[in-house]
């Protein structure tokens, strides 16, 4: 199904005619034609997206690209349809159940509009070389589990030199990151007295051209571009943006939803299932995490309440119908407006509180360089294969790293905030688990299956390698126990066990005594 896609699928303009839009389809779109104009709405026509995973967030999307009138649309999905996936998805009933979910969405998408080609591969999107993402204009990863996967996706976008966005409902919670590498688009605007300059406007936006609109001199076209950086770096490494953090107003109002992502992110790298709200160990470990990312953003501990990480904790594995309308509509009509290149687009995370309902945007990127000097294959030279392999290294080091830290004992003791919760014993002195230096002792050691999943990372490729590495193999060298270490613990107690396991341990020992 995967080759189906593939060869099926349509390229760029493929859908496009000579004459351009028919009469039918301009009294079709209409509306939305007043909106932002022809020209826009032929890019949309010709558009050709990929939207991966389909559950409630991927209807919305799906329901909102289709009724704008892309060109076509490829889902992929190897997962079936079980009961949890008709509790919010309305592209499914009870006869779909143990379909393949991409399969059974189709048919009640093609019917909202049967002016756009729907594509399905039932293929698991790991399985895909990088050279997959070229056919299309832009990709869209909804709901994906793994960080790893984000990031090999998002290589693959880079290496193809196409938009990318990854999105995901967390209960009441929700998210959108856009990588578009380096995106133009042209804001009509009245000339000012003073004329516009070429030049930065912020880190990331410039203005690259200034033309009189030709039938009304008194405006103006300008042409601006936006710089992004990747997943891996903007989800977990990149700071809150100096005009944030230089005021503690701001700093205060900053959603602690962000850091409880960021803590998820690593969870899920580390063990690769979310924490489990029933489990007293996995709970402490996240809010640890919770709280060492709210203050590596440097947030005040006190904005980062207990009742903030328990809601979020209780929606972790929720799919909420009007959360997913917001954040799916959201991330489709930037997409929209990606395509019609009329409008400023997302830089670069939306995050969405249901409890507040309210979207907050942030710009999160490392210092160095963005867009196209951030990852440019022909001036260093770098060919796809080698690239890709080196971004597998990459995650499997930064998984290794985490586990090595969050497995070392150095925590000791740590009681949430506010919460009334077994938290381990220990003894440990207080370490920073984001200071490498500091919990990397001589004695230090970190077990092979302390924390670190113990399965390929998944992959861009078929066969679990890229150019011989072996990831698996890698990961388990990069944990093995160095010289001079012994046991090591999570949380200050147990020896090297993931939170379940630590539970089992502590069952097993109350029994024995």
């Amino acid at each position: 199904m995967a080759d189906q896609a593939q060869s099926n699928g349509s390229v760029v303009g493929k859908n496009s005619s000579k004459e351009g839009i028919s009469a039918d389809e301009i009294a079709l779109y209409d509306r939305q034609i007043r909106l932002w104009g022809m020209k826009a709405q032929e890019r949309i026509r010709n558009a050709n997206i990929l939207l991966i995973t389909m559950k409630a967030l991927a209807n919305e999307i799906a329901k909102n690209l289709v009724l704008a009138g892309i060109g076509s649309l490829t889902i992929v999905d190897h997962e079936v349809v079980t009961e949890p996936d008709l509790g919010a998805q309305f592209f499914l009933n009870s006869s779909h159940l143990g379909l393949n979910r991409a399969e059974a969405a189709s048919s009640a998408i093609q019917r909202l509009n049967p002016r756009v080609k729907i594509h399905v591969s039932t293929s698991d999107i790991r399985t895909q070389v990088p050279s997959f993402f070229s056919q299309f204009d832009i990709i869209i990863a909804t709901d994906i589990d793994s960080p790893q996967t984000l990031d090999l996706i998002n290589t693959a976008t880079r290496l193809n030199s196409r938009p990318f966005y990854a999105a995901s409902s967390v209960g009441f919670y929700g998210f959108v990151f856009a990588d578009l590498i380096e995106h133009e688009f042209v804001i009509e605007r009245a000339k000012s007295n003073l004329p516009t300059k070429l030049g930065p406007e912020t880190r990331t936006r410039s203005v690259v051209a200034v033309s009189p609109k030709p039938d009304n001199p008194a405006q103006e076209l300008v042409t601006k571009r936006e710089l992004y950086s990747t997943w891996l770096l903007a989800s977990d490494l990149a700071s809150l943006p100096p005009d944030i953090l230089k005021s503690p107003r701001r700093r205060k109002i900053v959603t602690p939803i962000l850091s409880c992502l960021r803590a998820l992110w690593e969870y899920l790298t580390l063990y690769g299932t979310p924490p489990d709200p029933n489990n007293r160990a996995a709970i402490a470990q996240f809010t640890v995490m919770c709280t060492e990312k709210h203050k590596a953003l440097g947030l005040p501990v006190e904005t980062l309440k207990s009742d903030i990480l328990r809601s979020f904790l209780q929606n972790i594995n929720a799919e909420i119908a009007p959360v997913t309308a917001v954040v799916g509509g959201q991330l489709a009509q930037d997409v929209i407006n990606v395509l019609g290149a009329t409008q400023q687009p997302i830089q670069n995370f939306v995050i969405f509180d249901g409890n507040s309902m309210e979207a907050h945007v942030y710009t999160l990127h490392p210092e160095g360089p963005l867009g196209k000097a951030l990852f440019n294959e022909e001036s260093s030279g770098v060919d796809a294969a080698a690239a890709v392999a080196n971004a597998v290294d990459a995650a499997a080091a930064a998984a290794a790293a985490h586990a090595a830290i969050m497995a070392g004992g150095g925590l000791g003791p740590v009681m949430p905030p506010d919460m009334n919760m077994f938290t381990g014993g220990g003894g440990g002195a207080a370490v920073d688990p984001m200071d490498i230096n500091g919990a990397m002792g001589s004695g230090f050691a970190a077990a092979p299956g302390a924390g670190f999943p113990q399965q390929p990372l998944p992959l861009l490729v078929p066969n679990g390698t890229v150019t011989g590495t072996d990831v698996t193999a890698a990961a388990a060298a990069a944990t093995a126990p160095v010289s001079g270490g012994g046991d090591v613990s999570v949380l200050g107690g147990g020896t090297g066990s993931t939170p379940g396991q630590e539970q089992q341990q502590q069952q097993q020992g109350q029994q024995q005594s």
